[in-house]
């Protein structure tokens, strides 16, 4: 089932006002998505300042390259979860890149925050039934904040040694020209129920 995102709030409001059941089903594993989207944000973002710390922002982009899968692989473990994180401009197509759900709340994140709202608050989750059973999806947007502008921002912004870096490590990279406060892209939670 596709939404249309235009009127989301209030299907969403009729939803849950129709369906106290679901909402009631559904309360615990947000409560649990949001704190493993949070861990991997928070991992991420203290791995990202203690390597630019040590070796710069060249040596950082291993944090992303590397360290993130690691961090979203292994909560993905712990929690029995697909955890990523997916980007509407991907740097890694291999991982990043959102499937048609993602892309839609993607967009729609896209548009709340030009219509002015926190894009550090933005989420959504639903209950869908896909082909393979019926799962729990939620999606936390993560803003391009100061410090990912440092790899994320305008090329003309982005220092030599980095673009140079990006270039022989994501030839395929889309994931610049950003500016603090976009949405980046976002965590994405997929659980079975």
């Amino acid at each position: 089932m596709s939404l249309n995102f235009g009127i989301l709030p209030l299907v969403v409001a009729l939803f849950v006002a129709a369906t106290p059941a679901l909402a009631q089903e559904t309360a615990p594993l947000l409560a649990a998505s949001r704190q493993a989207a949070g861990k991997l944000i928070q991992e991420l973002g203290a791995q990202l300042r203690e390597e630019l710390a040590k070796g710069g922002p060249a040596g950082a982009i291993a944090v992303c390259q590397r360290i993130a899968p690691e961090i979203a692989g292994r909560i993905s473990r712990e929690t029995g979860w697909r955890v990523s994180r997916v980007s509407l401009k991907t740097r890694n197509p291999m991982l990043g890149t959102p499937d048609a759900w993602e892309q839609q709340v993607l967009a729609e994140f896209d548009r709340r925050a030009a219509a002015g709202e926190k894009p550090e608050a933005l989420e959504f989750s639903e209950v869908l039934e896909e082909p393979a059973g019926r799962f729990f999806r939620y999606l936390k947007a993560i803003p391009a904040q100061p410090l990912c502008l440092t790899c994320h921002g305008t090329p003309e912004a982005i220092d030599e040694a980095v673009r140079k870096r990006l270039w022989l490590d994501y030839p395929h990279d889309r994931a610049t020209g950003y500016s603090a406060g976009q949405i980046r892209g976002g965590v994405t939670i997929k659980q079975p129920l």
